[in-house]
């Protein structure tokens, strides 16, 4: 019995050709498009989650709020985790990471090479963390100075093999510094939000250890099995009252934790679960750029909505042509077959086409998987399909496609008497009409939503590119690691010689990733703080404001004919108006630096706000002194002569350092990254936006089809009647107009809401106009209009002759 069914199911697939191709391919598409996105979502999904231990590992937040100021940030003192593990037993274990120190300089043959993937961690990061060991052993490794861990891919850099257990790497610390391979470990995967190729001890850290109040190290607790995270983190309380409170008061003059939080300051620490840090930390000073559980949660949305789509066009098809085969149901009916064997027929035909579209949704995936990685920035694998919730959902999907959209021809045809059917007292798909129709309707409404976030998104990105950020982006050269020249003015003076040059300024503290530097200033000298703010400090020179063209509000810019330029600095409007001066130049404002000294700087000038973080935060209080970092040399030059210029750079650079790798960037490419996860998600939303127009109107082409030709008898009339093909035309389309009109209606709302709501990530952002909305509604029309216009123009120029005889 079953070898008949499925004969049936395929000379039926054979005999409706078009009807098979557009129902296999559209379901198959769309299955695809969410099965790349089930493999996007698995992988943001399981970040971390290859530790060992990380249910049980969460990392020290800090929160600081200080006069007008507030800093989030995933860092904590230096002496925190070791005293939180001393003072309370739910913690097994505590390691740190500390990354603030730059990159280091590696010695291969007779080159130095600049490795930036670089940390120095603690002698119990092993046993906190699961990194699989190539070579050597992790157990008591980091312990002694001098030594190191490596992944494998630099021990084949270095060595040319994974073994090299033993051996010694060179760095040009103080002079040349040798240190003792005692470990290499896998390549740390790509879902970690760390990714370090080079593990040092904490003992060749050069840090000013001990102080309570300033956080560098990320600090990750193991608790013990069944503690409750939420509970232990209000031992944080009890921590700053005991350790933190008592530094600030002997150091920083702070007289009370109830003075300083009478003054509206506060001070918390919380904990993150490990597995939540990529995708729900919004904190600055990550260790990697972060996901966005919001973006998940888009494109589990997209998924679904898509293949809501595919599977509304099977269903819309199989409903649509089951009309067309009442006949046959009758005749069969007729010859004895029973009304059980024709629902398992018409569920195994439609289970038979899903399972068809699954195989070759999995082909096209196989297929595709390498350009969709290029776009999203993963390395997805199609190894994941065959994990248990995916092959399950695989294995699944035929089933249930096949039984809802079989379910039709199986339930409600089976059902009718012989003798109506073979009589035409069954009226060719008017039971399914309504149902059809609302169908549609959900199709182009949600193909309208994925349009106009597109477009949005889109909007905001070009925003954010033409935005005037107080800064000149472009024809700004950053050459990096400077710090390797031994006489950094002369490379900059050379550099002022090339023709094409206009200027250049040495600073590592730029208005796009870069170094930065949080402190606390205060409007008095009593320090109290009430009157102080926490605000960037930038170390620049003479040449930084020019070269950059940021504009002097008040005062003027820091000259060399001024000697006492050296205790003055420059503030932002921002830093002006949290301190609340009205004529801040010519005042003074006090800080500390090293041993809990206090400086005094004089305001000399104000520079006007500018972007010199995320367009996604407000511009907060940010100072400028003259002094030194040498991280970067930065020139502003002639788009003309780009080319020119990086030659002779690289030439000059080559000069003075042999051997020391040469590396530039541009500041707009480096101000674009920062974006690179919007304009992906941008790429990837008109990707499946595209493709859900095009399903849909896969599933509107094979309405047209069918009900031109349901119309055929009556077209034929119409035309010998006298009826203009115009009008004809009208006929065919006004139905679909209609739907499309109804479609945009709910559209146009859900679209406001999650676009509006994904906007409001941004401090900065555009408008949302209505005509978006209708520019996407026009776009859905258009297409939906060209995709039946096909059929439509078929029908209306056929001969009434032929038509008239067809039935």
């Amino acid at each position: 019995m079953l070898k008949n069914y499925l004969k049936i199911s395929f000379r039926n697939l054979i005999r409706f050709k078009t009807y098979s191709f557009i129902n296999i391919l559209g379901l198959a598409v769309g299955i695809a498009c969410c099965l790349l996105i089930i493999l996007y979502i698995h992988d943001e999904l399981s970040y971390d989650s290859f530790n060992k231990n990380a249910d049980r590992i969460y990392r020290i937040n800090t929160d600081l709020k200080f006069g007008n100021s507030e800093l989030h940030i995933p860092v904590v003192s230096d002496m925190m985790g070791q005293l939180i593990k001393e003072d309370y037993p739910q913690v097994e274990n505590y390691t740190r990471i500390y990354t603030f120190d730059g990159p280091k300089l590696v010695k291969k043959g007779n080159e130095f090479n600049n490795e930036w993937k670089i940390a120095y961690v603690d002698s119990t990061f092993f046993k906190v963390f699961t990194f699989p060991v190539v070579s050597g052993n992790t157990d008591h490794v980091l312990n002694e100075p001098n030594t190191v861990v490596i992944t494998e891919s630099m021990a084949k850099k270095y060595f040319g093999t994974t073994d090299a257990y033993g051996k010694f790497i060179e760095t040009n610390e103080n002079g040349g510094t040798d240190y003792k391979v005692t470990a290499v470990i896998k390549d740390m995967p790509e879902n970690s939000h760390f990714r370090f190729d080079f593990l040092f001890p904490m003992e060749n850290l050069n840090y000013d250890w001990g102080n309570f109040v300033s956080s560098n190290f990320y600090t990750y607790l193991l608790l013990k099995p069944g503690t409750d995270y939420k509970k232990f983190e209000k031992n944080f309380v009890e921590y700053n009252d005991k350790y933190v409170f008592p530094y600030a008061k002997d150091h920083l003059q702070i007289n009370s934790k109830e003075e300083f939080e009478k003054a509206g300051n506060k001070i918390e620490n919380t904990l993150i679960p490990l597995t939540d840090i990529h995708l729900y930390s919004k904190r600055s000073q990550e260790l990697s750029p972060t996901g966005n559980i919001e973006y998940v949660y888009i494109f589990a949305a997209v998924a679904l909505f898509i293949l809501l789509i595919a599977c509304i066009n099977f269903m819309n098809l199989t409903t649509a042509r089951s009309a067309n085969r009442a006949r046959e149901v009758g005749i069969r009916k007729v010859l004895g077959t029973e009304r059980k064997n024709l629902i398992v027929q018409f569920l195994l035909e439609s289970t038979l086409l899903a399972f068809i579209a699954v195989v070759l949704a999995v082909i096209i995936v196989y297929n595709i998987l390498p350009l969709f990685n290029h776009i999203a920035g993963k390395e997805l694998q199609v190894n994941k399909l065959y994990s248990s919730p995916i092959l399950f959902f695989l294995v699944l999907l035929p089933f249930i496609i096949g039984i809802i959209a079989g379910s039709y021809p199986a339930f409600f045809l089976s059902r009718f008497m012989p003798a109506h059917i073979i009589k035409g007292k069954l009226a060719s798909g008017s039971k399914s009409k309504g149902f059809r129709s609302a169908l549609v309707v959900f199709q182009f409404a949600t193909s309208i939503i994925l349009i106009t976030g597109t477009i949005i998104i889109y909007n905001q990105l070009n925003y954010i590119q033409n935005k005037n950020l107080g800064y000149h982006k472009d024809q700004l050269i950053i050459i990096n690691d400077t710090y390797n020249l031994h006489n950094i003015d002369a490379f900059k003076n050379e550099m002022l010689k090339v023709p094409g040059v206009m200027s250049g300024t040495i600073s590592g503290f730029l208005p796009v990733p870069s170094a930065r530097n949080f402190s606390a200033f205060f409007k008095e000298l009593s320090m109290v703080s009430e009157s102080g703010i926490t605000m960037q400090r930038w170390k620049i020179d003479y040449d930084y404001i020019k070269t950059l063209g940021i504009k002097i509000k008040e005062g003027r810019n820091f000259s060399r004919d001024f000697g006492t330029d050296s205790s003055s600095i420059i503030l932002n409007e921002a830093a002006v108006k949290q301190l609340g001066y009205k004529n801040p130049v010519g005042q003074k404002i006090y800080t500390w630096i090293k041993d809990d000294k206090i400086v005094a700087y004089d305001i000399i000038g104000v520079v006007k706000n500018f972007n010199y973080e995320s367009l996604r935060q407000n511009i907060g209080p940010l100072c400028m002194i003259l002094g030194r970092n040498y991280d970067n040399v930065t020139f502003k030059i002639n788009a003309a002569n780009t080319v020119s210029i990086i030659n002779k750079a690289e030439s000059i650079w080559e000069s003075m350092v042999p051997g020391m790798t040469f590396s530039y960037k541009f500041m707009d490419e480096s101000f674009d990254e920062v974006y690179k996860a919007e304009r992906r998600v941008g790429i990837i939303a008109l990707s499946f936006s595209a493709l859900a127009i095009i399903v849909a109107c896969l599933g509107l082409f094979g309405l047209a089809t069918f009900l031109a030709e349901q119309k055929t008898k009556e077209i034929g009339i119409r035309k010998v009647l006298g009826a203009s093909i115009p009008s004809i035309l009208l006929m065919l389309c006004k139905e679909f107009i209609k739907w499309i009109i109804v479609a945009n209606l709910i559209a146009f709302p859900v679209a406001y809401y999650f676009m509006n709501k994904w906007l409001q990530d941004f401090a900065y952002r555009i408008n949302i106009d209505w005509w978006l909305f209708v520019f996407s509604g026009c776009i859905a029309l258009v297409v939906a209009l060209l995709t039946i216009s096909f059929q439509a123009i078929k029908a209306a120029t056929a001969n009434p002759i032929k038509s008239l005889r067809y039935e």
